[in-house]
């Protein structure tokens, strides 16, 4: 086989994406999907059953990408469940560890532009495959020939089920909060579904309660509607302009594959994912009572910190990825695991982003506060003080990446604005941390030539002359 088709594939951080039709084909999908399957059955993990789960969301082509991949999984001797319908990646994650699988696959990518789709690989745990595992299956591609069945006749042997995977799902979340409380609350709640996979959840999960439920772009469009489902402010124009006009208590927005979140006020004025955060954060100490180790991801905001210090609980940092998070939650004892663009782990529930448990999250928060989003938000910057953040993405040369990061490190700059640096951090990308709190952080995609540069302070203004000065430190090498 031509080595360009070879290259072609590289797993990122949750799993290979690539542009359909390009290196996104069947003939590359069989390759992953055998190799994957090798994986499994060269490294069974105790406790587990020879069954697989296999789900889509609703790019083009997913359904078939996902049931090429069943005849394959059932091929190489496992049980497959194939979802009937696009479903939530959350969902998918909770039946392999619902059903004790080896593992599962959920055909998506995610945020991406309409033009790609994507392998999510999920290990037996119900989470991201942890990067050892990715590797793993990367080593084993074309070392065997493609094992499939034909659909009809997997199905007949009932090697493949055809089974809807969200009743489980929500039947768990539901005990995950108050939800007679939620059940009695009679707030009004948006649902800003992106054109994903996670529309028409929250109808079906709230259906019989007194909550007034409004999905927002629900329908199923493969362009979503020419935007990219990301929960990011610049894709809730048309939401937040109905919002204005028709007032509700909280928006939720959801990504393509329903497993991250952004949101917006009753109003449309969009929140920010670190508002999110630490609104979650103090629920569950001040509300729920409850204590635990709490994850974030390097690039969220320090108001968690400073958070963690006045509730007197244990922080841990870890790299940018869930899948570090996952890592932290599979060992036990976290109270919340959460990152940047939008993915938090629960307790109590699978090491994985989830997306439909953090909107019925809030909905328990804002059911039990009975205040508005806009007060909540006052409190926390009343009590630890403001925190503006700001990030832009440039275009940098991968050749070039390794000698700027190694610059950064031994020659981090004195000051931040007008506060010395006390600290540096370099364990993935460098970040520059001030004596007062601010902070800057560079570090590169994982597969692009793309630098992403992030920046935290007290006010718009210098969170924007943080990030010109990453900028500066771009041009050093």
């Amino acid at each position: 086989m031509p080595v360009p088709i070879m290259a072609a594939i590289k797993f990122g951080t949750d799993g290979w994406r690539a542009v359909i039709a390009e290196d996104f084909t069947f003939a590359n999908l069989d390759r992953v999907a055998q190799a994957t399957a090798d994986h499994w059955l060269a490294n069974p993990v105790a406790g587990t059953t020879p069954k697989a789960v296999v789900g889509y969301d609703r790019r083009f082509l997913s359904d078939q990408f996902a049931r090429r991949v069943a005849e394959i999984f059932a091929g190489n001797g496992f049980t497959v469940t194939l979802t009937p319908e696009p479903t939530p990646t959350p969902s998918v994650s909770f039946e392999v560890k619902r059903q004790d699988a080896v593992g599962g696959v959920m055909i998506t990518a995610s945020h991406n532009p309409p033009a790609f789709n994507g392998f999510k690989l999920k290990a037996w745990y119900g989470g991201s495959a942890e990067p050892s595992l990715c590797q793993a299956v990367e080593a084993l591609l074309d070392r065997n020939p493609v094992r499939a069945t034909p659909f009809a006749e997997a199905v007949k042997q009932k090697r493949i089920g055809i089974r809807d995977v969200k009743k489980a799902h929500f039947t768990a979340l539901k005990r995950l909060v108050d939800f007679d409380l939620i059940a009695a609350s009679k707030i009004r709640f948006a649902h800003e579904a992106l054109y994903g996979v996670g529309a028409g959840c929250f109808d079906t999960l709230l259906a019989g309660t007194t909550c007034q439920v409004t999905t927002l772009h629900g329908e199923h469009d493969p362009n979503f509607g020419g935007i990219n489902p990301e929960p990011i402010p610049k894709n809730y124009v048309q939401s937040a302009a109905w919002l204005s006009k028709h007032p509700h208590d909280f928006c939720l927005v959801t990504d393509g594959d329903a497993d991250r979140v952004g949101g917006m006020d009753g109003r449309g004025n969009a929140l920010s994912t670190h508002q999110i955060i630490c609104l979650l954060l103090r629920h569950y100490f001040v509300n729920r009572r409850q204590t635990g180790r709490v994850v974030k991801a390097l690039t969220t905001t320090s108001m968690v910190d400073r958070m963690c210090e006045k509730y007197g609980l244990q922080l841990v940092e870890t790299g940018v990825g869930f899948k570090y998070i996952a890592a932290e939650m599979i060992q036990g004892g976290v109270l919340l695991g959460f990152e940047e663009s939008g993915g938090i782990g629960f307790p109590g529930h699978i090491p994985e982003r989830d997306g439909i448990l953090a909107g019925l999250v809030l909905l328990e928060l804002l059911a039990t506060e009975r205040k508005p989003l806009p007060r909540l938000l006052a409190g926390l910057e009343k009590e630890f003080g403001p925190h503006r953040y700001a990030r832009i993405d440039t275009h940098f040369p991968l050749e070039k990446r390794a000698a700027l990061m190694e610059y950064c490190k031994t020659h981090p700059p004195d000051r931040l604005l007008r506060s010395p640096v006390a600290e540096v951090k370099s364990f993935d990308g460098v970040k520059f941390i001030s004596q007062d709190g601010c902070w800057l952080m560079l570090r590169g995609s994982g597969t692009e030539p793309i630098l992403r540069i992030y920046a935290e302070a007290r006010s718009d203004a210098d969170a924007q002359a943080l990030l010109r000065m990453g900028v500066r430190l771009t041009t050093r090498v």
